[in-house]
């Protein structure tokens, strides 16, 4: 399942957004500030964001041109009600890559939004490596030379983060994020279970990578050394 993240501080339209793309099977996640957005973002490899431009901490363009300076490039739907030539030719500007107005046709934004997924995020692969270990997102599956098995939605995520950090140290509140999103709630062993199942899947393909627990810091992926 995808997930994206929704910026935007009028709680009845956010609850409305967020009812029309899960009926789509996109998961959101809400934030209704700037600084929270980046924060969101930070911690979770959102596959789109939606971005209204009125909120309280200033105009939303102000955090597209601050991921578009950071070399991020998921793509971008703005939803404001300023909708002035002008206005619009701002937004691209910024780096959006999608403007619609308020008020607008939930079908329409669905579209919108199911088009901006089709776009490959960051410019990364479809299909990101390391090593043995490839990752098939679009179709979740995991391969290793030949051997491919499913994972869950979840189970993506969590890889897909930590495929993207090879050997890096994650604190365990990011994995949470990547795999659940910030909406969802998270029971205490959520990510124990599916980290216990990923493992699994990694010996089952045969993959020389694995997950290590570093007590009190968080988790790597990294590969085993091959005997000599």
């Amino acid at each position: 399942m995808s997930r994206i993240l929704l910026v935007e501080d009028h709680e009845r339209l956010a609850h409305l957004v967020c009812k029309g793309l899960a009926s789509a099977g996109i998961a959101v996640d809400v934030v209704n500030r700037i600084d929270g957005a980046w924060a969101a973002i930070g911690r979770v490899p959102y596959q789109a964001l939606i971005l209204d431009r009125g909120l309280p901490d200033g105009d939303g363009l102000v955090l597209l041109q601050r991921l578009r300076n950071a070399g991020l490039g998921m793509p971008c739907l703005v939803l404001t009600a300023r909708d002035a030539l002008h206005d619009r030719v701002a937004g691209l500007d910024a780096g959006a890559d999608d403007y619609l107005p308020k008020p607008f046709a939930m079908d329409e934004m669905v579209a919108r939004v199911r088009a901006l997924l089709r776009r490959p995020v960051d410019c990364r692969p479809l299909a990101p490596s390391h090593g043995d270990l490839s990752l098939q997102p679009d179709i979740g599956v995991m391969s290793c030379a030949s051997q491919s098995i499913p994972l869950a939605p979840a189970e993506m995520q969590i890889m897909l983060l930590l495929l993207r950090k090879p050997g890096e140290i994650v604190r365990r509140t990011a994995i949470e994020a990547a795999g659940w999103g910030l909406s969802e709630a998270v029971t205490p062993n959520a990510l124990d279970v599916a980290l216990h199942r990923i493992r699994r899947k990694l010996l089952a393909i045969g993959s020389r990578h694995r997950i290590v627990n570093l007590r009190g810091l968080g988790y790597a992926l990294r590969q085993e050394d091959v005997a000599q």
